[in-house]
């Protein structure tokens, strides 16, 4: 029979369990005020932060080496080689076993998301990478709508920590930088998420972020806060000469323009640019899309 053919059951409320299913007796879990992390996040999402501690730990045991040139130590090829080897089997442990044909073409957006090993640098297009990483756990199943919120501000947070010690460590380049022109060397997406997260603050507002008493004392609660704390961390000079576009966004009167604006930007100088989509991989999760003419 056509499925538009399909009677309905007589009874609605009748539920046929599924012949797979398999039942247990429902007991309690949460037997302490720590156990709530059960409670609060999936599976998926401490799995990924235990494959980021991971690739953290192995920073530690792969200190930089002694060399003439100060930027791109050769260490972080020995770091990332570690990666390329490991990186399937990371990703496994994210993954479940029913959905294991799925590792190979996830894991090549892992290695892609920490930076290229030959140039030794890293830029806004390994940061889609990641993006794009976690979007095929979406597409897979892995991660869930309710996992949204942990997905930016717990696993790309932590992402983020971990590859500002890889920059430090190592003194990677930034990839296609486009200097005192761009928003930032390394990163684009956490400023998106980061406004986000400001829009309708009740005291901080765009002005705010290049006062550094306020980058100071909430910085640990605001994304946008921290990409701004690490900057000046890591330049040295007025904030309004190395960070011309950034002095700019703090003029906008809210944060929700500034979303916007950086939405827009986004799409203009990373999704849109040869440079930086040119290394793009693309496969049955995320395949191109020809362009199809009217």
């Amino acid at each position: 029979m056509a499925e538009g053919e399909r009677q309905p059951p007589t009874d609605s409320s009748e539920e046929i369990p599924t012949a797979a299913q398999n039942f247990i007796i429902p007991k309690k879990e949460i037997h302490t005020v720590p156990d709530m992390g059960k409670w609060k996040r999936s599976q998926a999402i401490e799995k990924l932060v235990a494959l980021l501690n991971t690739l953290d730990r192995w920073i530690d045991e792969t200190p930089p080496v002694d060399q003439p040139s100060r930027f791109g130590n050769k260490a972080y090829r020995t770091w990332y080689a570690k990666l390329d080897e490991e990186a399937e089997n990371l990703v496994a442990t994210v993954v479940p076993t029913h959905l294991a044909a799925a590792v190979p073409e996830v894991a090549v957006y892992l290695k892609e998301s920490v930076g290229n090993s030959t140039r030794i640098d890293y830029g806004t297009g390994h940061e889609a990478a990641f993006a794009a990483f976690l979007c095929c756990l979406c597409k897979i199943g892995v991660l869930r709508v309710d996992d949204q919120i942990a997905i930016v501000f717990k696993v790309f947070n932590r992402y983020l920590e971990v590859m500002r010690k890889l920059q430090k460590t190592y003194r990677m380049e930034p990839a296609g930088s486009q200097g005192v022109w761009g928003l930032d060397d390394f990163q684009f997406l956490p400023f998106i998420w980061g406004s986000s997260q400001l829009i309708d603050h009740p005291y901080l507002e765009p002005r705010h972020f290049v006062d550094e008493k306020a980058v100071n004392e909430n910085h640990k609660d605001y994304m946008f806060l921290e990409c701004i704390l690490f900057i000046t961390e890591m330049k040295t000079g007025p904030f309004a000469e190395h960070s011309n576009q950034l002095w700019n966004i703090s003029a906008v009167p809210s944060w929700s323009k500034v979303n916007q604006g950086l939405i827009r930007m986004y799409k203009a100088e990373c999704l849109e640019k040869f440079p930086v989509i040119q290394h793009f991989k693309f496969g049955s999760l995320l395949p191109i899309q020809p362009v199809t003419s009217c």
